[in-house]
């Protein structure tokens, strides 16, 4: 909990009000990430896996917190790790 205080400090300090969700790994239901990213991203079938494929890449850039943690949260549910900029 301290840890997630002193970054919600830190974000209220620069007062980011834009975040980055970037895929940092797929885990192992690689079908069922680009299923998602399609979901999220509106993008065709290869392109998302073209992004699920070379990732560590941005899902989604410059979208607010609640939108970030909402991937998040989406693609986590399939095994993927997700990191907010």
């Amino acid at each position: 909990a301290t840890a997630a205080t002193g970054a919600a400090e830190a974000a209220e300090e620069e007062e980011q009000t834009e975040f980055d969700a970037v895929l940092a790994e797929i885990g192992g239901q690689k079908i069922q990430v680009i299923k998602a990213v399609r979901e999220i991203t509106g993008l065709g079938l290869r392109e998302a896996k073209d992004l699920v494929d070379t990732s560590p890449k941005p899902i989604k850039e410059k979208v607010s917190k609640e939108e970030a943690e909402s991937i998040k949260e989406k693609l986590e549910e399939v095994g993927a790790t997700v990191e907010i900029k």
